[in-house]
């Protein structure tokens, strides 16, 4: 009889060891998990000094004395929340650039209900995020300010600036989809053939439910195998626990996407590709990128599957700026924000690129005063100081019939 080539006593010995391990990991897991988890985000402080509406400005509170002349205003997408921003302390966009000095404002899209469900591109680009900055403008008493863009918001912004580029003085765009004329990304596939008219008139808002289901499917072995693997074996780490559970808090607090600017955005952009053509019409203007003639800088992530270096890339090449810079990182959509290595990279280089031009800013002539500010809450709000906009030209949102009848909805939690 031959001896068997298997080893046999090393695989039952390793078996036993694994098994040791599990049972240990085990043990220590169920201690971390019914134990007390830190998992809050967003805690560095900060006071709402406007709302209007489902809308909120954040103004943080400085943790150094404030370098620079000209404040900045970051405008997140209209999917996710602005949190993913400030995920924890010492793994914090908003911190770096606090410490370095700069005067942050931050715009809170909210939860969009029922009645939010008519509000275009038009209500939240020359309406919403217009009043935001002539807030500001009249807080400082400056004529520009400094606008970073983050996805949507960075088509946002891009947009924004070409209407209003009187009104901004330097630009950045971080994973910012302006070239919709590639392949590259599944998103980008679903999206040109989507029939959006037919989910906008069926769902109205688009719940944050089934886009997050659609996200999932984008890459499912990594976010629905992988990660949580990834998880039962770190389960007796308390540090990633509890980074784990706050990434996926992030994730999953998603808010309905207002209809019409869901379908906007996907027939303008997606299908049409009008932005980077200047075919672009937002409230009867056409949006000229040549007009983008402020300093522009623009940085995107080469492994980003959301928003792929094709999309993000060819922007300056069609702007009015002779000050353009193209940045890319070796990195996905989220890690330039949440990854500690990416944030020591991303944040100082937008601090030192808007230090390089923050030259004082004009002082704005007096205003009139009108007899009826806007709303404004806020631990701190200074309501003798704002800039009433109740006597702006255009209202921040057109008067449409749904939004009298609608039904008033609870927010979500």
């Amino acid at each position: 009889m031959t001896q068997s080539k298997i080893p046999v006593d090393l695989i039952l010995s390793k078996l036993v060891e694994e098994s040791e391990k599990v049972q240990s990991r085990a043990k220590k897991g169920s201690e971390v998990l019914l134990g007390e988890l830190d998992t809050e985000l967003a805690k560095t402080p900060y006071d709402v000094v406007y709302q209007e509406d489902r809308v909120k400005l954040k103004h943080y509170r400085p943790r150094t004395e404030t370098r620079y002349h000209t404040p900045l205003l970051v405008v997140y997408a209209l999917i996710n929340r602005e949190t993913m921003l400030d995920l924890q302390p010492g793994r914090s966009v908003v911190e770096r650039f606090l410490d370095a000095g700069i005067d942050l404002y931050m715009i809170d899209w909210g939860y969009p209900t029922r009645k939010d469900r008519f509000f275009g591109l038009d209500d939240h680009i020359n309406g919403y995020m217009d009043n935001v900055i002539d807030f500001i403008r009249g807080q400082h008493e400056i004529d520009k300010i400094n606008l970073m863009g983050i996805c949507m918001g960075g088509t946002f912004s891009v947009i924004y600036s070409a209407l209003h580029p009187e009104k901004i003085k330097n630009l950045v765009t971080t994973v910012t989809p302006t070239n919709f004329d590639t392949k590259k990304g599944l998103l980008h596939v679903w999206m040109e053939h989507i029939d959006v008219d037919r989910v906008v008139d069926t769902f109205g808002n688009l719940p944050a439910d089934v886009m997050n289901f659609g996200f999932l499917l984008l890459n499912p072995a990594r976010l629905m195998i992988d990660k949580y693997v990834g998880f039962m074996e770190n389960l007796d780490n308390q540090q990633f626990v509890e980074n784990f559970v706050r990434m996926d808090k992030w994730i999953f607090d998603s808010p309905d996407l207002p209809g019409e600017v869901f379908r906007e955005f996907v027939k303008y952009c997606y299908q049409g590709n009008m932005l980077l053509n200047n075919k672009l019409e937002i409230g009867g203007r056409q949006v000229d990128l040549k007009k983008l003639t402020m300093p522009l800088l623009n940085i995107y992530g080469k492994y980003d599957h959301l928003v792929p270096p094709e999309a993000c890339e060819t922007l300056i090449n069609h702007v009015g700026s002779g000050d353009k810079k193209n940045i890319c990182l070796d990195t996905g959509h989220i890690g330039i924000y949440v990854s500690s290595k990416y944030q020591e990279a991303f944040a100082p280089e937008i601090a030192n690129w808007l230090k390089e031009r923050d030259k004082i800013p004009k002082k704005k002539a007096p205003r009139k005063k009108s007899a009826a500010p806007r709303k404004a809450t806020g631990v701190n709000a200074d309501t003798s100081k704002k800039k009433p906009i109740a006597n702006k030209s255009k209202p921040v949102a057109k008067p449409r019939p749904a939004k009298s009848k609608a039904p008033s909805e609870p927010t979500k939690p």
